[in-house]
């Protein structure tokens, strides 16, 4: 079977947002004017479908990012295949984010008109600049009270930075919003109510918005010129650029991130969807619009790239691993290079295994249909593979090629968990290594001391979510103990400690003398080993298990047993025996020697430090202010944003649990936070020996 839709017909993209923004319901009216969706769900309700987790539909707040494809017919009156990835916005999924936009060649950014750019909107921002994301802004909620096209189009100046080109200006605002001016066809688009949005009138520009039209159509085109010398030769000249030209110059512009074209509308009222998706198809990339990715051989480590073609070899990047209640494990794969046919064996390079490709399935929201084979450009899911976890690359065998592999944060949040019956036991186990395997961002360990299950994450609404996943997709109930920090531990002193480990009992003994100089490393959280051994006094095959003694003292401190960082080991001198060593005596020796170093390396506990941004009207910024004062926060500063204020403030962690209730309460639940974490930082002494107490 060959290729339906040309690669340069595909748009892969997200649609990023701040909780509330809109996000769902702007999905739902794509997939309901594209035809995937015969009635419009709403999030209200919690029938949309993208939120197709029952507690999504509770919540109302999207937490995985479904991959939908659906189809739209464009201007050029030609069909294009769009592969939509939702992204969450609540900022303890911000892993799910980067997730998607590594995966996506282009994405809409939606704003509240009301609320302009918000303190979500600013950390997806960045995030999408970290990967050079080519996006376009969208004006959602143009008919909410308190809309403000205007200052949106400013607070993405002055907040983000960004240069935004405006499109569209809107007709009317608050209730009276009815449509949009087109600046590039200079007409105006009203849509008709009673037919849910899918009709609309083109009619001339209204009288009031002439001028202000002719202001922002010029700077349009100023914008547009830039992307062209000959275009910006003509236009200095007096030529102006036709409307297919000014199309294709701000599409130049938005492909190479130079600036982000806008729209505004309203998707709950059914306004302005339309027009958003032709801009989709003439401004956003298609597959073979963007750089080729860059990968290494997996077995030469030489760089290469893999271009958007079906000819070069077979290379996938896995994205994300998701139960289905039909299907079991599915796991999306956006194929970049080559093309995949149902049956075939691929290597898991990462991981070094091979996986045999099962089912394929192109998912629509909560609905799929099988496929038997898939093109570069392509989004599936496939069941049924066995050792791919997130950020793996599958590629052709005879190929073999290591996609950049995606960085995850460690998690800051930590709680004990432990089954309310004996028959949860065994089942609880299963759950928590399947929710792991889909979320890196979430780690489970037993605790060796006391037996219980830990499991830790990015915050607490984001434990609260497995949780609940657990007792619903799993059928398993639990009890769960009060949130725990995580600390670390690192060493604020040098020390060169001489070990030696004999045990000579009978036949062949264990010898191993090390010295090693133990210092600190503020620069890197990774345990780091260095080997100055000089004319052998310790042979090479030794050397490694040094560090295996060393590093497996790193997971628990001498403090009060937590990881440590920051820590540098430098093996300066040794000695061997022909037979009695060995890598097991030179890893007992290594692990001896940093305990007999750590008396006089002034151990220190570290806590973690998070960002903090309250959102909060005027009248409660004294008690915030005064609150995370309380708290051992740094306020860093505060701005006004509209009507309200932002607070600024560093916060460790430990002090931060039940936050959300205390801010509730000071400010009548009109304030807002968002926290991230930033940095870790020595605990004062009195809070340290609590923790030494407590853990120790």
């Amino acid at each position: 079977m060959a290729r339906e839709y040309k690669i340069e017909d595909y748009r892969n993209f997200g649609i990023m947002a701040h909780i509330d923004a809109g996000k769902t319901t702007t999905t739902e009216r794509v997939l309901y004017y594209t035809g995937k969706s015969h009635k419009i769900g709403e999030v209200h309700d919690g029938a949309a479908t993208m939120d197709w987790m029952e507690q999504e539909q509770e919540r109302g707040i999207t937490i995985t990012s479904a991959a939908t494809t659906t189809f739209w017919k464009a201007r050029d009156g030609k069909m294009h295949r769009f592969n939509i990835i939702d992204t969450p916005g609540h900022v303890d999924f911000t892993i799910e984010v980067e997730r998607s936009l590594r995966v996506l060649d282009g994405a809409i950014a939606l704003l509240d008109a009301n609320a302009g750019v918000e303190p979500q909107t600013e950390t997806v921002w960045r995030q999408a600049d970290k990967y050079r994301v080519p996006r376009m802004i969208f004006c959602n909620k143009m008919d909410k009270i308190g809309a403000d096209f205007y200052r949106s189009v400013e607070m993405i100046g002055s907040r983000l930075g960004a240069h935004a080109v405006v499109m569209q200006l809107p007709i009317g605002a608050e209730t009276e919003f009815k449509g949009v001016v087109d600046l590039v066809e200079m007409n105006a688009l009203v849509w008709r109510d009673e037919t849910l949005g899918a009709a609309w009138d083109v009619v001339e520009i209204p009288d009031d918005l002439k001028a202000r039209a002719e202001e922002y159509r010029e700077k349009m085109i100023e914008a547009a010129v830039e992307m062209d010398e000959t275009a910006l030769e003509n236009y200095l000249e007096g030529k102006m650029p036709s409307n297919d030209e000014i199309r294709a110059l701000i599409r130049k512009g938005t492909i190479a991130v130079k600036f982000y074209p806008m729209f505004c509308g309203s998707a709950f009222k059914n306004k302005g969807v339309q027009p958003l998706l032709d801009a989709v198809v003439e401004y956003l990339p298609s597959p073979a619009d963007v750089p080729a990715i860059k990968g290494v051989d997996a077995k030469t480590d030489a760089e290469i790239e893999r271009h958007a073609d079906d000819n070069e070899p077979l290379s996938m990047l896995a994205f994300k691993i998701m139960n289905d209640p039909f299907v079991g494990s599915l796991t999306f794969a956006r194929i970049y290079s080559g093309k995949l046919t149902k049956g075939i064996s691929v290597d898991n390079t990462v991981k070094g295994k091979k996986e045999r490709i099962g089912r394929m399935l192109q998912m629509h929201a909560n609905s799929r249909a099988d496929v038997e084979e898939a093109f570069a450009g392509d989004i599936v899911a496939l069941a049924g593979l066995k050792d791919t976890t997130t950020g793996d690359t599958l590629s052709d065998p005879l190929h073999p090629v290591i996609l950049e592999r995606m960085e995850f944060p460690d998690p800051v949040i930590q709680i004990a968990i432990e089954p309310k019956t004996k028959n949860d036991q065994e089942k609880m186990g299963l759950a928590l290594h399947r929710l792991a395997a889909e979320d890196p961002s979430f780690r489970v360990k037993t605790d060796e001391e006391s037996g219980q299950t830990i499991i830790s994450g990015m915050g607490e609404l984001h434990l609260d979510i497995i949780v609940d996943r657990m007792r619903r997709e799993f059928k398993v109930e639990a009890n769960v103990g009060a949130p725990q920090v995580a600390y670390r531990e690192t060493i604020t002193r040098s020390q060169e400690q001489d070990y030696t480990h004999k045990k000579q009992t009978g036949g062949t003994g264990q010898f191993a003398r090390v010295k090693i100089l133990f210092e600190p490393n503020p620069e890197s959280s990774e345990f780091q080993f260095e080997t100055k051994i000089v004319g052998g006094a310790v042979p090479k095959e030794y050397i490694p298990g040094v560090e295996k003694g060393i590093n497996s003292v790193m997971t628990s401190g001498p403090f009060a047993g937590f990881p440590m960082i920051g820590v540098k080991a430098t093996l300066i001198d040794g000695a061997y025996h022909d037979v009695d060593s060995s890598v097991l005596a030179f890893e007992i020796a290594g692990r001896a020697c940093f305990r007999e170093a750590a008396p006089r390396l002034g151990v220190q506990l570290l806590e973690p430090i998070m960002k903090v941004e309250v959102v909060t009207p005027e009248d409660y910024v004294g008690s915030v202010i005064g609150d995370l004062n309380g708290r051992r926060g740094q306020i860093q500063g505060q701005e006004a944003r509209g009507v309200a204020v932002v607070i600024n403030a560093m916060v460790p962690l430990a002090n931060m649990f039940k936050y959300v209730d205390n801010l509730r309460s000071m400010s009548q639940g009109r304030a807002a936070y968002t926290m991230q974490f930033d940095h870790y930082e020595p605990v004062p002494t009195a809070v340290a020996q609590e923790v030494q107490k407590k853990y120790a």
